[in-house]
């Protein structure tokens, strides 16, 4: 049975306000260093991040402007753009290419330059599945590659995405920092208690930062209209999902009919048993 509203005592993640309360505000900068330098496992290591504006224009007022979710950099100028992502969209992967290149091209001063770039990082936490073929690969990290040396090209632009839905480890199942924040991520909505597995003092912070009952009136408002807003988005997902479930089947059903027909043998009253549709539907087939 799943927690109600009104019991719930730490906030979903995956709602704007949350996701931008403990990963976008600078009171809680400390959670999202530790979130990233967990995702690098000690190839990056950030002692500091400063926020960034996250809207950006197009070189013209007539061009499309891009409104990142969390944008920053580190003490060496590396820019991390964190994204959450919390329905599969058409052209997902272009809109992530395209986001990124804002923070490549801002990077051009005035005036003379020899195009050396600062390393981009763009960093999407998907609450829903883009890589279909693998049921446990959820962990992605993207480069350009040279497709027959198989070397990475150019290192200064990756990209790192998390398909949540594919994360199922369970609490004793945790051994790594990455591990913790991911079942922290997913689970924090349904959590009653802090896991005993997250003791970490970061995580302290975490659970402080996310309980519903420490937030002031306006803080509670904002939180409860941007949970309405995931809970608008996925009413939608599942009567879509629903839906194209009841196309595809009748399209089988119709199809079953089609050979059955074909083969002379049963009368349309026996194919519309079989398959579920009319005699009226068989009989127009």
């Amino acid at each position: 049975m799943g927690i109600s509203a009104s019991q719930e005592r730490y906030v979903n993640f995956y709602t704007d306000f949350a996701f931008k309360k403990l990963f976008g505000t600078e009171v809680n900068k400390e959670l999202l260093i530790s979130f990233l330098n967990s995702l690098f496992e000690g190839r990056e290591v950030i002692k500091d991040l400063k926020y960034l504006n996250g809207e950006h224009l197009g070189h013209v007022a007539a061009e499309r402007k891009a409104v990142f979710d969390v944008y920053c950099e580190n003490e060496l100028g590396e820019k991390f753009l964190i994204e959450m992502q919390k329905a599969e969209q058409d052209y997902f992967k272009d809109r992530s290419i395209y986001y990124s290149s804002f923070p490549i091209q801002e990077q051009a001063p005035r005036g003379k330059w020899n195009f050396e770039l600062q390393r981009i990082y763009t960093i999407g936490i998907l609450n829903f599945v883009f890589d279909k073929n693998s049921d446990d690969y959820m962990h992605h990290e993207v480069k350009l590659m040279d497709i027959r040396t198989k070397e990475v090209f150019f290192d200064k632009l990756t990209y790192l995405y998390l398909e949540m839905p594919k994360f199922r480890k369970t609490e004793a199942e945790l051994v790594t920092l990455l591990d913790k924040w991911l079942y922290a991520i997913k689970n924090l909505s349904s959590l009653m208690e802090r896991p005993v597995a997250l003791q970490e003092a970061v995580f302290t912070r975490l659970f402080e930062q996310a309980e519903i009952a420490a937030f002031n009136k306006e803080e509670l408002h904002d939180y409860r209209e941007s949970q309405k807003d995931f809970w608008d988005i996925n009413s939608v997902l599942e009567t879509a999902e629903r839906k194209g479930i009841e196309k595809g089947d009748r399209n089988r059903q119709i199809s079953t009919a089609k050979s059955l027909k074909a083969m002379g043998v049963l009368t349309d009253a026996q194919i519309a048993e079989a398959t579920g549709l009319s005699e009226d539907e068989v009989r127009g087939i």
